[in-house]
C-alpha cells in the first residue's frame, strides 16, 4: 500500500441511524439486521460521483444508496438477492419519488456474483460509483424487547434462512464470493469508475478478524486499484469526545467476552475503501487515456 495514501475521518454518525432514516425510509425498513448508515451512502455518493450519473449497489439491502442517490440526482440500479428485501428497496425508492427525489431508480432481484450477466446490457460500461457493504454473518443487529422477569427477545437479526446466502458461507466463502462480484462491478464501471465499499472488522472465536485488510487484497486481485482509505465513524463526535451509538447486539458482545476476562472494546468505525478502475484504460475510439492515481479535490479527503 502506498505510504502516502490519503486518510480522512467521516462524521457520519452525528445523528443516530434512527433519526437518518425517520421519514426518509419506510418505517418497515428497519426490519434489516445491516442496514448501511445512509449519511455514508450520501457522503461517498456526493463525493465520487456528479448529477446525473449512474450509481450501482449489487448488495442493495433496503436500498440505502439507492433512495440516497436518487436524493442527490442520480440514477441507480440495484441487485438484492432477498426478494422481500427487493420489495423494501423498491417501496423507498417510490416514498424518495413521491418526496421530490429527481434520480431515477430500479432493484433487480438477483445474485451480485453473476454481474454484468443481471444487468440490462445498455448500463454495462456507464456506471460511475459502486456503493456497497458485503454481509459479515448470519446473525447481525436487530430488534431487542425487553420482557420484565423474562430478559430479552431479539427479533429481526438474520439476513435470511437460506443457506445460499453470503451470509452462510464462512469468511473463506465470503472472500472468493466478493472476489467475483468486484470483478464484476469492474467490467460495468465506465473508465475512472470507483468502487466504495464500507467494511468493518469483526469478531469470531475470540479473534479478531480484519475483513477490511482482507477486501484491500481481494479489490486488488480483482483488477482495481486501491484509491483511498477512509474511516466512517459509527460515533457521534462531538469536539474531542465521541459519543457511543452502541446497538444492544454489540454491547452484549462485550459484556460476553469481558465476563470471560477478555478485553474487547466496541467497534466505532467503518473502514471506507475506495477502488478505481486501473490508471490505463483503452477508450472507445482505441485511444488510451491516462487517469488520476487520487482524487486532486481536497474535499474528497477531509472530514466535512
Amino acid at each position: 500500500m502506498p505510504a502516502d495514501l490519503p486518510l480522512s475521518v467521516w462524521p457520519t454518525a452525528q445523528q443516530n441511524a434512527r433519526a437518518q432514516r425517520a421519514g426518509r425510509y419506510v418505517e418497515i425498513s428497519g426490519t434489516h439486521p445491516a442496514k448501511m448508515l445512509p449519511a455514508i451512502a450520501a457522503r461517498a455518493i456526493a463525493t465520487y460521483s456528479a448529477p446525473g450519473d449512474l450509481v450501482l449497489d449489487p448488495m442493495a439491502g433496503i436500498g440505502s444508496t439507492l433512495v440516497e442517490a436518487v436524493h442527490l440526482g442520480r440514477d441507480t440500479i440495484g441487485v438484492e438477492y432477498e426478494p422481500p428485501w427487493v420489495e423494501l428497496a423498491r417501496a423507498n425508492l417510490r416514498h424518495a419519488a413521491s418526496q421530490g427525489a429527481t434520480g431515477h431508480g430500479e432493484v433487480v432481484c438477483g445474485d451480485a456474483r453473476h454481474l454484468p450477466a443481471g444487468l440490462d446490457p445498455a448500463a454495462v460500461g456507464l456506471v460511475a460509483l459502486v456503493v456497497t457493504s458485503p454481509p459479515y454473518g448470519a446473525s447481525l443487529h436487530g430488534r431487542v424487547t425487553a420482557r420484565p422477569g423474562q430478559g430479552i427477545a431479539k427479533s429481526h437479526n438474520r439476513y435470511s434462512t437460506d443457506r445460499a446466502n453470503l451470509a452462510h458461507v464462512g469468511i473463506g466463502g465470503l472472500l472468493d464470493a466478493m472476489g467475483t462480484i468486484l470483478a464484476g462491478c469492474q467490467r460495468v464501471l465506465r473508465p475512472g469508475g470507483f468502487v466504495v465499499m464500507t467494511v468493518r472488522p469483526f469478531w469470531s472465536n475470540g479473534r479478531l478478524v480484519d475483513l477490511p485488510g482482507a477486501m484491500v487484497r481481494v479489490g486488488e486481485e480483482s483488477g482495481l486499484v486501491l484509491y483511498e482509505r477512509n474511516v466512517a465513524l459509527l460515533a457521534a463526535l462531538r469536539d474531542d469526545r465521541l459519543v457511543p451509538r452502541c446497538s444492544f447486539f454489540a454491547l452484549e458482545q462485550v459484556r460476553k467476552a469481558r465476563a470471560k476476562g477478555v478485553p474487547r472494546q466496541v467497534i466505532a468505525h467503518e473502514d471506507l475503501l475506495v477502488f478505481r478502475t486501473p490508471p490505463i484504460s483503452v477508450g472507445a475510439a482505441g485511444t488510451v487515456v491516462r487517469l488520476p492515481q487520487r482524487l486532486n479535490a481536497p474535499s474528497a479527503r477531509r472530514a466535512a
